[in-house]
């Protein structure tokens, strides 16, 4: 069984965007692709920076943790890039 990773991509105009993969760096070439593979929300956002990325486990673990930085604010999200782990506890402590 394969570990995922929550994941946080910064676009050129300064939003960051949040997902979850058991390979970040294949998610994130999609992204930046040219195919249908990647995020509807990134496509002509380019350049995309990866800025954070953490282990998480498992995909339910993964999908919970994602779906509460999803609805943080954008500060939030910073300090979670700022810190650069530890996701869990922080959205945990919200």
């Amino acid at each position: 069984m394969s570990d995922w990773y929550l994941y946080l991509i910064r676009c050129q105009d300064g939003t960051l965007y949040t997902g979850i993969s058991t390979d970040v760096y294949r998610r994130l070439a999609q992204h930046q692709g040219e195919g249908n593979a990647g995020s509807k929300y990134l496509k002509g956002r380019g350049p995309l920076s990866l800025v954070f990325q953490e282990k998480l486990g498992s995909k339910s673990l993964a999908l919970r943790v994602e779906r509460r930085v999803k609805r943080m604010s954008k500060a939030r999200k910073e300090k979670l890039i700022k810190v650069g782990r530890y996701a869990v506890q922080i959205v945990n402590r919200s």
